[in-house]
């Protein structure tokens, strides 16, 4: 029985660049709590951005932050991984000299920039809606570091090779969308995220569900007993899932049909009185 369903969020649950929610997942995420499910948004967002996007439900549902940096149930702090400070400085140092790329340093309430141009500050501040601290200097930053990601307008393409060359044996590196590449405490992903939120809340792998779309989803995937490749997924992924989907949305409904057909038949008149009453 599945008792808890994450999503990561663009590219899977938010398709085609959208910044809001699909009409109808918060009323899909109130259904799923009724039979005991629980949600999980699993992102490289940061906690903020995700309790905006989710403003009605906000409070019914679990949060796995920045790739699996910070753990967020029922408004607590259960996990966070940082990372050492001279390795986060030289991450920014490489991403300052790359003349086409853009740092992004996360914080736990803000994201931290120093804007080569305008418009990566519009993107994420007026498009993506993050919490944003514009600096002169975000060497000099004083919060710990703990998610620093580099955005190429272009896309990172073959740019990757070069990161994980270069910080692959001190760091997890991955692509989190055609833009986006992140840099985290090594071992830090997703997935040890899940395991670190599955294991507070008692609930085994085999009883979760995941939806994913791109290489920093891997480790999620695998996790679960229940896993979802998006239809317009990175090569590879649909591999190592289960299942595919063209929406979440479509999944969700489909397992919820299928939860009160259990019911049903375990209480057959009870479900009966329910219909005749709802």
């Amino acid at each position: 029985m599945i008792k808890l369903i994450a999503s990561d969020l663009d590219g899977t649950l938010l398709l085609d660049g959208a910044q809001t929610l699909p009409e109808g997942t918060c009323d899909q995420i109130r259904r799923l709590k009724e039979q005991g499910i629980l949600f999980v948004a699993a992102s490289g967002r940061q906690y903020a951005n995700l309790r905006r996007l989710f403003a009605p439900v906000a409070d019914d549902i679990a949060y796995i932050c920045e790739n699996g940096c910070i753990v967020f149930y029922k408004g607590k702090m259960i996990h966070k991984e940082l990372m050492d400070r001279e390795t986060g400085q030289e991450i920014i140092k490489a991403i300052l000299e790359k003349e086409s790329a853009e740092v992004l340093l996360s914080g736990e309430d803000t994201s931290y920039l120093q804007p080569k141009q305008e418009s990566f500050l519009y993107r994420i501040r007026d498009v993506v809606k993050n919490n944003v601290t514009v600096v002169d200097d975000i060497l000099g930053t004083q919060e710990s570091y703990f998610k620093i990601s580099v955005y190429e307008k272009d896309g990172i393409g073959d740019t990757k090779a070069y990161w994980e060359n270069r910080f692959g044996d001190r760091l997890t590196v991955v692509t989190s969308g055609n833009e986006w590449l992140d840099m985290m405490p090594f071992s830090v992903n997703k997935g040890s995220a899940m395991q670190v939120l599955t294991e507070y809340l008692g609930i085994r792998p085999e009883e979760c569900m995941a939806f994913g779309d791109n290489y920093n989803d891997v480790e999620m995937l695998k996790f679960v007993g229940s896993s979802y490749a998006m239809d317009t997924a990175q090569p590879g992924i649909g591999e190592i899932c289960r299942y595919h989907t063209d929406t979440v949305g479509h999944a969700l409904e489909k397992h919820m049909r299928e939860n009160s057909r259990k019911s049903w038949k375990k209480h057959p008149s009870k479900a009966r009185l329910e219909e005749k009453y709802a």
